[in-house]
């Protein structure tokens, strides 16, 4: 009879046992589920902030890509990625892109904001907004420029960093220098500090300051980039800054 009671408490206890864990286990996952949803709604753990990795980032490009992708599937669009405008980040569970980009419609350019939320340890990304934010201003052209019929312009004129002009140029700029370099590090642009553009003739100079990343150093360069008539870019000059 001792034998038996023992064995039947014995079997109680192991019965306990499994339930305490499958009820944690299950407490465990609401609970997860819960605060993934609480923050989804909310939006708001940290503060938006510029996000780390710069908008000529492949990364951040690639974002920006599938925001306009899940946006055409959602809402039947037919919008076209053309560039990162900015990106801000946000610390939520995983991480809330902000990013505003172009994007074309019907022949029209066009600036959107969007939001994309991720989550890498679970391959998690879905795009929680997605809206029209008005216009978008014209690349640079001669016109930009004051550029007179003869073809002489009032000389170098300061113009948008973002400027998807002064971008191809500066990209230009990091694909050539790249080239001439043995080094296998690759160059990294982080920043377009300042642009000025000057049109004589029927070719366009970028006059820029560029910040740049080479494994863990980062460096500075004064360069001049020209665009010929048919959209061909040269590097000019270029110098590293030391200021």
């Amino acid at each position: 009879m001792r034998i038996n009671s023992f064995v039947i408490k014995k079997k109680k206890s192991s019965v306990a046992l499994l339930i305490t864990i499958l009820f944690i286990s299950l407490v465990c996952k609401l609970g997860f589920s819960s605060t993934d949803q609480v923050i989804k709604m909310s939006g708001v753990l940290g503060g938006v902030t510029d996000s780390e990795s710069t908008q000529n980032s492949v990364e951040i490009e690639e974002l920006a890509k599938f925001a306009v992708d899940e946006h055409n599937k959602k809402e039947n669009a037919l919008l076209e990625f053309a560039r990162v405008v900015k990106a801000k980040e946000q610390v939520v569970a995983g991480t809330m892109h902000h990013l505003t980009l172009e994007a074309i419609e019907a022949g029209k350019k066009k600036i959107y904001e969007a939001k994309v939320w991720v989550k890498p340890w679970m391959n998690f990304k879905e795009l929680t907004e997605f809206k029209h934010t008005g216009d978008s201003t014209p690349d640079v052209t001669p016109s930009d420029l004051g550029v007179k019929q003869d073809g002489h312009g009032p000389g170098w004129r300061t113009v948008p960093a973002h400027d998807p002009s002064v971008k191809d140029a500066a990209n230009h700029f990091v694909k050539t220098i790249q080239q001439r370099s043995n080094s296998l590090v690759p160059y990294e642009l982080l920043e377009i500090l300042h642009a000025k553009a000057e049109v004589v003739a029927e070719s366009t100079k970028f006059d820029m300051l560029l910040k740049m990343k080479r494994g863990s150093k980062e460096e500075k360069y004064k360069v001049e980039v020209h665009k010929n008539v048919e959209g061909t870019f040269h590097l000019n000059q270029m110098e590293q800054d030391h200021s």
